[in-house]
């Protein structure tokens, strides 16, 4: 991290102001360069007045910001050039910088030197991305929470409780002479992983909320064709974005919508009727249709009151019944011929969308899935990203091993290893431990200049 890197930090565009930001050791040096007052004397933190000169040539007037290290974003000696919005203006600020040293900063490349030089973990940083992505309040609540270290201090905690069991464990088998010592016992190793095990299943059931909160309920919209899925996707997001008519097979790809329910973004897809069909371009719409009933959160079978279920029917019926789904019965307006007696009533949702009947009732059901009215906003310290997630599983895993292997009567250096591995893969979600390849990864998928 010798270089001295750049980049236009607002979104490139007619507007009133635009940002340049530049950080590393010649940063305030390079842009002193094309600046017509001497920046190395001005204090930190400050904002200066000026014009930014290409030779005689004034290119625009400016106000500078210098943030000396360590108390900068990145760690390092930052310089923002705040300079009036437009492409032309802001893109020759830019080229004069790398044209005197600096080197185009990759996206995301300030939050990682912030990262590497401590000045954030990896929750934190992560949590820079969420909130500029964040859709709903609730997102945002979610993002400056982690951004606060929020998460990070409860995942700390975690690290320090194990870390003294493993001092413990270390202290009797290095030095078992010692009286005044805490003798750690089998018994004392079980009831010490009991509390760890509750403690990161209550974080992976609170995280499922914030994987809610921060990416939304991706909910899919089946059924045979013409039963109406378009019109619910319609009436959900109060927008004709999909086509109706009465012909079969109109929908022949996906449509996609999104609302907001207690402040939940739910991410509706239309699909093509399913239905065997010959026509080559609908097949194609009715297997996505299909996949995406294996990647939702959510299914939304619509069926038609006024037929009896269908072999389409019971086979869609089938393939739903291990996930979360709901039953439409559309068409209420018209004669009961539908029997669904042998279901789960507490699933079925009747709804005339013709009459623009039964949405509120459908909203309802979905709260009630989801816990929706009871996913707390006071204090939001869930982890959201999947990754994270996926690593408390892991060390869930870790604690079923350790619970067997005490059972099993394995002496306490074995279970150590797995405690270890638990502390690690806990540093591993904070940043304390990392691969290169790993933070290359994370780190691209931020914005230009962020």
């Amino acid at each position: 991290m010798t270089d001295t890197i750049a980049a236009i930090s607002t979104a490139l565009g007619v507007g009133a102001i635009s940002i340049i930001r530049v950080s590393g050791d010649e940063a305030i040096k390079i842009v002193n360069k094309l600046f017509d007052k001497d920046l190395t004397k001005v204090a930190s933190h400050t904002i200066n007045y000026g014009h930014i000169m290409d030779k005689d040539e004034v290119i625009d007037e400016v106000l500078v910001s210098v943030m000396k290290s360590p108390k900068t974003y990145t760690g390092e000696d930052v310089v923002e050039i705040n300079c009036h919005g437009g492409i032309a203006t802001t893109n020759k600020i830019l080229e004069l910088l790398l044209r005197n040293g600096c080197l185009l900063a990759k996206p995301g490349e300030f939050t990682k030197r912030a990262f590497l030089n401590g000045k954030l973990d990896l929750i934190e940083a992560n949590s820079v991305m969420d909130l500029i992505n964040s859709k709903s309040e609730k997102s945002r609540a979610l993002a400056i929470n982690q951004l606060r270290g929020k998460v990070s201090s409860m995942i700390k905690d975690l690290r320090n409780e194990i870390l003294d069991i493993l001092a413990n464990i270390e202290v009797n088998i290095d030095y078992p002479e010692y009286y005044d010592i805490e003798i750690v016992t089998i018994s004392k190793i079980k009831e010490e992983i009991k509390k760890i095990d509750d403690k990161l299943s209550k974080i992976l059931k609170e995280s499922e909320n914030g994987k809610i909160i921060k990416e939304g309920i991706k909910t899919v919209i089946v059924g045979k064709p013409n039963v109406g899925k378009s019109s619910l996707l319609n009436r959900l997001i109060e927008e004709d974005k999909a086509i109706v008519t009465d012909i079969e097979g109109t929908t022949r790809d996906i449509v996609e919508g999104s609302i907001l329910i207690e402040g939940v973004i739910l991410n509706i897809i239309d699909t093509a009727g399913i239905r065997n069909t010959t026509d080559k371009v609908e097949k194609i719409g009715v297997l996505k249709s299909l996949d995406l009933i294996d990647n939702c959160d959510l299914i939304l079978l619509i069926l038609n009151n006024n037929e009896v279920l269908t072999k389409e029917d019971m086979d869609l019926l089938a393939k739903i019944k291990d996930k979360n789904y709901l039953i439409i019965v559309n068409k209420t307006d018209l004669e009961n011929k539908i029997d669904l007696s042998n279901l789960d009533q507490d699933k079925i949702v009747y709804m005339s969308l013709i009459k623009d009947e039964g949405i509120d009732k459908l909203k309802d059901k979905i709260k009630q899935i989801f816990n929706l009215e009871k996913i707390k906003t006071e204090d939001l310290t869930y982890l959201s990203s999947a990754r994270s997630i996926a690593i408390i599983k892991e060390c869930l895993d870790l604690t079923k091993d350790i619970k067997d292997g005490i059972t099993n009567d394995f002496p306490i250096d074995m279970l150590e290893i797995d405690l270890k591995r638990i502390w690690e893969l806990l540093g591993e979600i904070i940043g304390v431990s990392y691969e290169d390849e790993l933070i290359d990864q994370l780190f691209s998928n931020f914005c230009l200049g962020k």
